[in-house]
């Protein structure tokens, strides 16, 4: 396998940082992975789950999910039950490891898992999605795993983690991007509020289509939305310098804070902007109670 194919499937290397520190990992193996985390595993060491009840698989689908993984890398690492050394048994991802297979990898991305350690993995994720390094896609496919492997609900996530619903949806609808998107949100090729325009536009032909003019044209969100409503944008694009040294709209400010802000600490912001060019960031709070929980987050190191 090439090694640019083994840098594109290098994602959820925040997770695996996490957990092969000593003071957060879950436990270790015997093998090379270690239990918890995102490692490469040999395709020849993992075997199919017997009990999957999903027995057939549309053959000219698997082929084009083979063609995208050779060019992408695997976006979704698969989940995988540790057997013994070295020996893994495939919990989810059985479309993903056949594709594989007909791509020809040698290695793929795996979480590794043991039995009955739910509440393990729960806490491990919990913890690894206050990181501040991890990517959106890193995000999305944490909250989905918490999601999907703790049987939570997205208002059930959002008490565990400290965010709000519309923010872990939000994320979570960025899994719905064609591979080719999430990769680009992936390398920073677009940012989150790049993403969640594009996720607005629902037609892939269309998606895809605005995403090679963001990458050729450096398109801004608000040039985004109004493509998706049909609307011209003005053309030719302005120099980078000149980007560089243009105001930031307030619908781009408004993302920015919101990511980065609003988030983090489970709260609206607002930016009111007066006609001299001043203005205010506002934080919203519900009670005192609000207040404090919101000065203790800012407090955090």
């Amino acid at each position: 396998m090439s090694s640019n194919i083994k840098k594109r499937s290098a994602l959820g290397k925040g997770l695996s940082a996490l957990l092969e520190n000593a003071e957060t990992d879950i436990t270790t193996s015997n093998g090379t992975g270690i239990v918890g985390s995102v490692s490469m595993l040999q395709i020849s060491s993992i075997e199919a789950n017997p009990f999957n009840p999903r027995t057939s698989f549309e053959k000219e689908a698997l082929k084009e999910l083979s063609q995208s993984i050779s060019i992408h890398g695997i976006i979704q690492p698969l989940t995988v039950r540790k057997l013994g050394r070295d020996k893994y048994q495939l919990i989810s991802g059985e479309r993903r490891f056949r594709a594989s297979q007909l791509a020809g990898l040698e290695e793929v991305p795996a979480y590794i898992r043991v039995a009955n350690d739910q509440t393990m993995l729960e806490m491990a994720l919990v913890e690894n999605i206050q990181r501040e390094d991890l990517n959106a896609m890193e995000v999305a496919l944490s909250y989905q795993r918490l999601i999907d492997e703790c049987s939570l609900t997205q208002d059930q996530l959002s008490q565990k983690i400290a965010k709000s619903r519309s923010s872990i949806t939000n994320y979570i609808r960025l899994l719905k991007l064609p591979a080719s998107i999430q990769a680009g949100v992936r390398d920073n090729l677009i940012s989150m509020g790049h993403a969640r325009a594009l996720v607005s536009a629902g037609d892939e032909d269309l998606q895809l289509e605005i995403y090679d003019r963001v990458i050729a044209e450096n398109l801004s969100v608000r040039e985004i939305e109004a493509l998706i409503k049909g609307e011209r944008i003005s053309s030719p694009k302005a120099t980078s310098e000149e980007k560089k040294s243009a105001p930031t709209s307030i619908s781009e400010l408004q993302y920015t804070f919101k990511e980065h802000l609003g988030d983090r600490l489970a709260a609206k912001v607002d930016i009111k902007k007066s006609p001299n060019g001043s203005g205010q960031i506002v934080l919203k709070f519900s009670s005192e109670n609000d207040l404090n929980r919101i000065i203790e987050l800012l407090n955090k190191k």
